[in-house]
């Protein structure tokens, strides 16, 4: 395996015990049919943890709140939820799955926020949840005219009662995460969904105790964080996604220097997040100016925290280029291992290598010939 070599060795954090340094990233699926995996998502994880992925982190699951989930850019429908008898159910077996195939496996807490299409999803008559009314900047969004006309007009603001049911409901569905065994809990704090339009000044501009200052745009995630540990336990692990573009601008930024991200995190580590998830679209990208060094580098050393680094792991292209351009697998585990061996991070997520390949960790371990891109998987549960 020779520089490698560092990526197959286990890492411990708390009650998390992973025989490897590789996570597969979350992935949107749409193979959940009213909110209810199917029969093929509990193969399609299994897989991946026989072929020896260290942690696996799933698709983005709607949170018991009726707004949570619904068609957005990137299209759904069909998106999992982790309420209910026979979606329980259902995750059940699949974290049994994966357990017996000696992996780990934790479920991505999602609340679509100012994303999701009024009227649509399971509750189409519910009011998307807006902190101050408006989706953002529409100049530099990289989506269809079609989804930006249906998102664009302004909302009613969340009021203080609306914003204590969603915290609630982010914390109920976390303790159903621990009711049917999954290993801890990842909050999608990135990309312009409900969390982080609370945290991106472009989104969040209101005046009371939930707007503000830097810090103070981070209460309610604190809050969240709070929540789940107070239904779940001090050692359960949680994992908090953070970027700096959103789908309303891939060039957007909610700290400008690092005095501003350790400002907008520290609170969230006092609250108890345990691992940070850096999502960037290329994992070496430089997060701020005079240093190479990346997003996820950049919040282990202000946090303290262990981190996790994603984007463009054995591919040519980053996920946006890869629609468009042509794109072939490659080996570049080389440089993620002397980031690794470094310091910068602490784990690796690999998205897009994973879905052309289940097998994808173990090949590249043992020298083996990985399956080809192709652009027919992410609509396949292969």
């Amino acid at each position: 395996m020779g520089q490698a070599e560092i990526l197959y060795t286990p890492f411990t954090m708390g009650s998390l015990h992973l025989r490897n340094r590789f996570v597969m990233a979350p992935m949107t699926r749409n193979f959940s049919p009213g909110g209810i995996p199917s029969d093929g998502v509990a193969g399609y994880y299994r897989r991946r943890a026989e072929a020896d992925v260290g942690l696996i982190i799933t698709e983005g699951v709607g949170v018991d709140h009726p707004a949570a989930v619904g068609r957005e850019t990137m299209g759904g429908g069909a998106s999992p939820v982790l309420h209910g008898d026979e979606a329980l159910a259902r995750w059940r077996t699949i974290v049994d799955g994966v357990h017996a195939a000696g992996g780990l496996i934790i479920p991505q807490l999602w609340h679509q926020g100012v994303i999701r299409v009024p009227g649509t999803g399971y509750h189409p008559d519910a009011p998307s949840a807006r902190p101050s009314g408006i989706w953002g900047p529409t100049d530099k969004a990289m989506v269809s005219p079609d989804y930006l006309e249906q998102v664009r007009v302004p909302t009613a603001p969340l009021t203080d009662s609306e914003i204590g049911d969603l915290i609630a409901a982010f914390a109920r569905s976390a303790a159903n995460a621990k009711a049917v065994g999954f290993d801890g809990v990842a909050l999608h704090g990135a990309h312009g969904y409900l969390i982080d339009s609370f945290l991106w000044r472009h989104t969040n501009v209101r005046e009371d105790r939930w707007g503000g200052g830097i810090a103070e745009r981070a209460r309610f995630a604190v809050e969240l964080v709070r929540a789940i540990r107070a239904v779940t336990a001090p050692d359960f692990p949680v994992i908090f996604r953070f970027s700096q573009w959103k789908l309303q601008d891939y060039d957007a930024r909610n700290a400008e220097t690092p005095a501003e991200l350790e400002a907008m995190l520290a609170p969230l580590v006092e609250a108890g997040v345990d691992i940070f998830d850096a999502s960037t679209r290329i994992f070496t990208a430089p997060a701020f100016e005079g240093s190479d060094m990346g997003l996820a580098g950049w919040i282990r050393k202000l946090t303290g925290k262990p981190t996790i680094a994603v984007g463009g792991v054995g591919l040519s292209k980053d996920l946006q280029s890869s629609f468009a351009q042509p794109t072939v697998m490659t080996d570049n585990l080389a440089l993620v291992a002397d980031r690794m061996a470094r310091g910068e991070f602490d784990l690796i997520a690999v998205g897009r290598a994973l879905l052309m390949d289940a097998q994808w960790v173990a090949k590249m371990r043992d020298g083996g010939a990985v399956n080809p891109f192709r652009l027919d998987a992410y609509a396949t549960l292969d």
